[in-house]
């Protein structure tokens, strides 16, 4: 992945000396090239690249070209934003999609079901970058209710924190919320198939007994993948949403890094991106443990 980063942002035309002194013409062609000497991306791709290992395998990820800031510091300040977006985006969607697809499955093929499946295909046809739009029309200016872009720390201020990121929240979690739906509703209907639910019926357990406790705890365990899944897209996928809202964290600084080709930035910022996905993934591999006790890892 850090190969791939280090090569794919290196394709992209022009490098951090064009994007400051704009049109090459205005300068001299050797001013160029001392430019380029002290960013130091004047030497081989694989010199560059072993010296970048080289402080990585140190815990060192650069400093920005453009800034001259460390990148570790920077990603350890915009880290927090990134992390509460994607997991207020996440309550959004469980909030949801959880019971609108129990409500489906228990109300297979009528009304409740189809309002269910019309929104879940709504849900899933919608870009999140055009509902963040349509967010800040309805909800920030035209009735006023909740701020359009900026951010507040939540140490300055919880409440102002919160109603900044409530729109972000759900230009992200609706559409999460129409994924989730459409796998509870399918999880569900296949567990009510099973002979153990039909033997809970049997023995006279009350209805909302045998979907909470019997038929809806077996029916997580696919769905706490997508959900798991999703939430390691969200973090990848807060790009845009934070640059609509103004949002200062990591996606936002990876398109700032990826605009001005400052390589250490996007770089340190994928990687950050990586392996927070990837340690979702731990954590959903050891949550199917807690969800089925059939389930041990040796």
């Amino acid at each position: 992945m850090v190969l791939a980063v280090f090569l794919l942002i290196r394709l992209v035309p022009g490098d951090v000396v064009t994007q400051l002194i704009g049109l090459e013409g205005q300068i001299s062609p050797r001013r160029v090239e001392e430019l380029r000497r002290l960013f130091g991306i004047d030497r081989p791709l694989h010199v560059q690249f072993g010296e970048y290992m080289t402080g990585l395998a140190r815990g060192n990820l650069g400093r920005s070209l453009r800034t001259g800031q460390p990148v570790g510091r920077e990603l350890s300040r915009r880290f927090p934003v990134t992390i509460q977006l994607a997991f207020m985006g996440l309550l959004v969607a469980l909030a949801i999609g959880v019971p609108v697809g129990v409500v489906a499955a228990l109300h297979r093929g009528r009304a409740a079901d189809v309002l269910a499946t019309g929104f879940v295909l709504l849900g899933l046809s919608v870009p999140s970058f055009w509902l963040a739009i349509l967010l800040i029309l309805l909800f920030a200016l035209r009735l006023g209710w909740l701020p359009p872009t900026g951010y507040v720390s939540p140490a300055e201020s919880l409440s102002a924190n919160l109603a900044h990121m409530v729109l972000p929240a759900l230009s992200l979690g609706l559409i999460l919320a129409a994924a989730s739906t459409r796998i509870v509703r399918s999880s569900l209907l296949e567990v009510f198939g099973r002979h153990y639910i039909r033997t809970a019926r049997a023995k006279g357990v009350a209805e909302r007994g045998v979907v909470l406790h019997h038929a809806l705890r077996n029916a997580l365990i696919p769905v706490v993948t997508v959900i798991g899944l999703q939430f390691g897209t969200l973090l990848g996928g807060t790009v845009i949403i934070e640059q609509i809202f103004a949002l200062p964290g990591i996606g936002r600084y990876a398109l700032e890094g990826i605009n001005l080709r400052d390589y250490p930035v996007v770089q340190g910022a994928v990687l950050a991106i990586a392996l927070a996905f990837t340690l979702v993934n731990l954590a959903v591999d050891l949550c199917y443990g807690v969800l089925d006790p059939r389930i041990r890892y040796s």
